[in-house]
């Protein structure tokens, strides 16, 4: 289906609402963005990089002339630029806080948080924005949404190893983090009904994330991923249904054949049991203290 006539059946009118999302610039994100512009949001990007962040808004601006884009940096490895970002965030009209950034295998750092810098990107920072947003959002009703991932699934967390910084394969790595954001926010958001909340995912996609192989292995694959797993513009399509449509708790939005291809369906999450879930919740709750 065209990626207008998708937008046009399933998406719903965004005027008026300011949209803050993290990661804006990468393949997933800048899709993501466009199609909230063609809903009539405003949005506001949060990124590291601000040359990039530039390039991004000309270019939405080419597409969109009238859009409104702000922007706010923010390195979400850095605790202090993720407080400023908050505080920044807090003064705007914020209807809908939107956690797209994701880290995977990138050099492995210790941020002075003390927490291996995926663990940061992909779970504490958005954990601890979302919590100082909160009274913000419950203001205006707004609403949170988290790209989720299949890796998830791919290990228990372990209360003995948070962030899994002893673990060695990226895959775990960054399945742990992105499970914590999934269930932690879930549990979170039980107990704030003024701000709804679900989770997305993109199945497998071609972008910067997935360029994690050895140089030689990727050049061989990177056209066959290309042809068999869904292209950016497709694969946001889940982000953009839980952004328009309600996602009950324990459930997520995303390609409806086996997670990996076709359009978004939303389906219960049988993958982590509600023992894990409160001591994940738990888990979230401690650290952010930590880091105020």
């Amino acid at each position: 289906m065209h990626k207008e006539t998708w937008l046009q059946k399933n998406g719903t009118s965004l005027l008026g609402k300011t949209i803050a999302i993290t990661g804006a610039t990468g393949g997933l994100g800048r899709e993501i963005c466009k199609d909230l512009l063609a809903l009539g949001g405003s949005l506001v990007l949060l990124n590291r990089d601000s040359r990039k962040t530039q390039v991004l808004r000309e270019v939405l601006l080419a597409q969109y002339p009238t859009a409104q884009i702000a922007d706010i940096p923010v390195d979400l490895t850095d605790i202090d630029s993720v407080k400023a970002a908050c505080a920044a965030l807090a003064q705007m009209p914020l209807d809908l806080l939107i956690h797209n950034a994701g880290a995977y295998s990138i050099p492995r750092e210790i941020c002075s948080t003390g927490l291996l810098n995926v663990f940061q990107i992909n779970f504490a920072a958005p954990y601890y924005m979302t919590k100082q947003l909160l009274p913000k959002l419950s203001q205006r009703h707004g609403k949170v949404v988290v790209m989720g991932s299949i890796a998830h699934t791919y290990s228990k967390s372990d209360p003995q190893d948070l962030d899994f910084s002893t673990r060695t394969a990226a895959s775990l790595i960054y399945g742990n983090s992105k499970r914590y954001l999934m269930f932690a926010m879930g549990e979170l958001f039980k107990n704030h009904p003024q701000v709804d909340f679900a989770i997305a995912h993109p199945g497998i996609t071609f972008t910067g994330i997935t360029n994690h192989y050895p140089k030689v292995i990727f050049a061989i694959i990177k056209h066959p991923m290309k042809v068999i797993f869904m292209k950016p513009a497709a694969a946001a399509r889940g982000m953009i249904w839980a952004v328009c449509h309600p996602v009950p708790y324990l459930h997520w939005s995303g390609p409806k054949f086996f997670d990996i291809w076709g359009n978004p369906s939303v389906k219960l999450l049988r993958t982590c049991n509600a023992q894990e879930r409160q001591r994940i919740f738990r888990d979230a709750e401690n650290l952010y203290k930590k880091l105020l």
